[in-house]
């Protein structure tokens, strides 16, 4: 949280996407009050050698995108604002290097007291812990409840009962440290900073539909299809599918069981936000318009389906460069709303 915080006129980051098959870098520019401007992108694919882990094979396209970034990026940057100096490094990891989970903690007493964020850290400190071989990369606190009220502005208020609705990201921890290595080759003194993709991409999308208080967000960008249920502005389950969106058909079925699951235990929400690759958004969604999933909103009405796009975030990012990719964009977003967050 307090990466952002430094009190400047203006920032320079240099934003990290590390997918499955591909890793993306940009220089952005973060100032107060306005859009974040890129002024650089680049993604390049993982091509996996005969033989070679997956995650060898990731650092490896990773220390070319730091080359392209210091060669080709840094000059940009110099022409666009007379220095190359950049302030912190913000990288998004996704599966199968990272996971998500949500989780709710109660603070709870016989007399009313106040609710502040020395009491909200000290029980994430208390609480926080990550299995053998992954490491707690980003809690963020996406809802907060007091005596019963979801309340956006929390702190200072008195309550009996709070609870506390938290994000967290898990990165696998060796190769967490391997990226942050391979990035310190080019950046030696700053900050680096870590989050999942699927948490990362789901507070943007609530950034940018800030009026969807119910709604179902479908992440199949990377290898894993993240499926993360919002209800009155509170996140209250996320799962995760494994299924290839290279097979429409066998990835509906795999889908569809998920939500089945979920409609068991709560009303599915009316709009559907979905995330996938460019050149698969348009199959997906034909995909799941045309699979018979409709029975599990018990209504005649089928769900509406809204394919996100690099259209929907444009008008929140400035660019000075070449339109960038959807996940360079959410990277972007996250990025200059961190603070406010």
């Amino acid at each position: 949280m307090g990466l952002f915080m430094r009190q400047k006129k203006s920032e320079i980051l240099v934003l990290i996407d590390i997918g499955a098959d591909s890793v993306a870098g940009a220089y952005a520019e973060r100032a107060e009050g306005v859009p974040v401007t890129l002024h650089y992108t680049r993604r390049l694919p993982i091509e996996l050698r005969r033989g070679e882990p997956h995650a060898a094979a990731m650092l490896r396209a990773l220390g070319v995108l730091g080359e392209a970034l210091q060669k080709e990026g840094a000059p940009v940057l110099l022409r666009a604002r007379g220095s190359a100096a950049v302030d912190t490094i913000l990288v998004s990891i996704d599966a199968p290097w990272q996971t998500t989970s949500v989780r709710t903690e109660t603070l709870e007493q016989s007399e009313p007291f106040t609710f502040t964020k020395s009491l909200v850290t000290a029980a994430l400190e208390k609480t926080r812990s990550a299995p053998e071989g992954q490491l707690v990369a980003d809690e963020s606190i996406i809802g907060t409840i007091l005596n019963g009220y979801e309340t956006r502005d929390p702190y200072g208020k008195k309550t009996k009962r709070a609870a506390i609705v938290i994000l967290t990201s898990l990165i696998d921890h060796e190769v967490a440290t391997h990226i942050r290595e391979t990035l310190r080759g080019f950046y030696r003194a700053h900050t680096i900073d870590t989050i999942a993709g699927s948490s990362l991409r789901y507070q943007a999308i609530c950034i940018a539909f800030p009026h969807e208080r119910d709604a179902l967000l479908l992440d199949a960008t990377g290898v894993l299809t993240t499926l993360a249920l919002v209800r009155r502005d509170l996140l209250v389950d996320v799962t995760e599918v494994a299924a290839k969106t290279n097979a429409p058909k066998e990835w509906l079925a795999k889908t569809g069981e998920a939500l089945a699951a979920l409609a068991k235990r709560f009303p599915l929400p009316r709009t559907i936000f979905l995330l996938a690759r460019e050149t698969e958004v348009a199959t997906l969604r034909e995909t799941l318009e045309k699979g018979s999933l409709g029975s599990l909103w018990l209504s005649d009405n089928p769900p509406k389906i809204v394919a996100v796009l690099g259209s929907h975030v444009q008008g929140a990012i400035k660019s000075t460069s070449a339109t960038p990719d959807l996940p360079l964009l959410l990277l972007a977003l996250y990025a200059g709303n961190r603070e406010a967050s």
